[in-house]
């Protein structure tokens, strides 16, 4: 096993994103034909390298791809699991509450499972971190919860999901889970050949983003831009209003222009705004998330692991926990808004 390497990341308060008035989205027609955003600056790569003590793991494994479990899981027989194996619970992780849409895609599919979720709220946004920081934070968040016994952990962040999940497969033993932006599925919903994706900064400009779109998307125009006020949104818990329709509205207007007729959510957090973004393009935009897709992929992994929990005849549902790295009392307010139950969640510093 090679353990995921240390460093220091600092915390860092949230705070409203500006984004630039003029920002232009990405343009993705194929390998060749790529044009910057002026958000990003002309010529800038695309994503930022590793550190060398990391790549080793970055090319061998695609993030978040069908093979989910650790490279050493693959050759061998599914073991006979005991009880308290099935009862652990499934770890989920986002850099705050969007990673909460994932939970809830989950607790439909999977209703008997137990769940651990944490939310890395002092050091949320990861979009606007280096791949360095998010591999270290998601590194320690995965420890934390394997200490808290997980079988199974959801890295349920796109930008996680993109910089760290190699790292994290070749570092622990249990099965990841990763999220990618569900260019497949909207490659093949398009009618005008014309698609958006909304995501983080960071996950928007991605070298993997682009391998995405080459290998799904081909012939098709793809436009992806940066909209880190809509994450700025959610870890507020506003969600719905005249105000969020016109952050909203900006913050979609550079792909909407474009004349897409598919939006991708890249981003866990913008699901809690489906609603908001149907009704600021009077439902003529389709808009797709990776939400359902991880559940039945989880379903998958747990099944072929033989890790399913069965159904507890005096419960009609598994336990949930929630923790966070941030003020739990903030947090557990927006969670319960989200989930649309209460809940109340501890702190724990990672």
């Amino acid at each position: 096993m090679t353990p995921c390497a240390t460093s220091s990341v600092s915390n860092t308060n949230f705070q409203q994103a500006t984004p630039s008035k003029d920002r232009k989205p990405m343009h993705y027609s194929n390998s060749e034909n790529i044009t910057e955003s002026h958000e990003y600056g002309r010529g800038a790569p695309l994503c930022s390298p590793l550190p060398s003590h990391l790549q080793s793991h970055s090319d061998s494994i695609h993030p978040a791809r069908d093979a989910e479990r650790s490279p050493s899981e693959y050759n061998r027989s599914v073991p006979f699991r005991s009880s308290w194996e099935t009862e652990a619970p499934i770890g989920v992780f986002d850099s705050g509450a969007g990673g909460l849409t994932i939970l809830s895609a989950l607790r439909r599919e999977l209703p008997h499972e137990n769940y651990i979720y944490f939310g890395d709220t002092a050091h949320c946004p990861y979009g606007v971190r280096s791949d360095a920081e998010i591999i270290e934070l998601s590194c320690q968040i995965s420890q934390f919860l394997i200490d808290q016994g997980a079988k199974l952990i959801v890295v349920a962040c796109n930008t996680a999901s993109q910089a760290a999940l190699n790292t994290l497969r070749a570092s622990f033993s249990v099965p990841f889970i990763g999220v990618v932006p569900a260019v497949k599925p909207a490659a093949r919903a398009t009618k005008k050949g014309r698609i958006g994706v909304a995501a983080t900064n960071q996950a928007a400009k991605a070298l993997y983003l682009r391998q995405l779109i080459d290998e799904f998307a081909g012939g098709i125009e793809v436009y992806a831009v940066g909209c880190p006020e809509l994450v700025t949104l959610v870890e507020q818990g506003e969600l719905d209003g005249r105000v969020v329709e016109e952050e909203v509205q900006h913050a979609l207007q550079p792909l909407l222009k474009e004349g897409v007729d598919v939006i991708v959510l890249g981003c866990t957090h913008f699901p809690a705004l489906r609603p908001v973004i149907e009704h600021i393009t009077n439902h003529h935009v389709q808009v797709i998330d990776s939400g359902s897709a991880v559940a039945r992929r989880t379903r998958s992994v747990l099944e072929a692991e033989a890790l399913i929990r069965h159904a507890d005849p005096h419960s009609s549902s598994g336990e949930l926990h929630l923790w966070c790295s941030g003020d739990p009392t903030a947090f557990s307010s927006v969670a319960s808004k989200l989930l649309g139950y209460p809940v109340v969640a501890a702190q724990s510093g990672i």
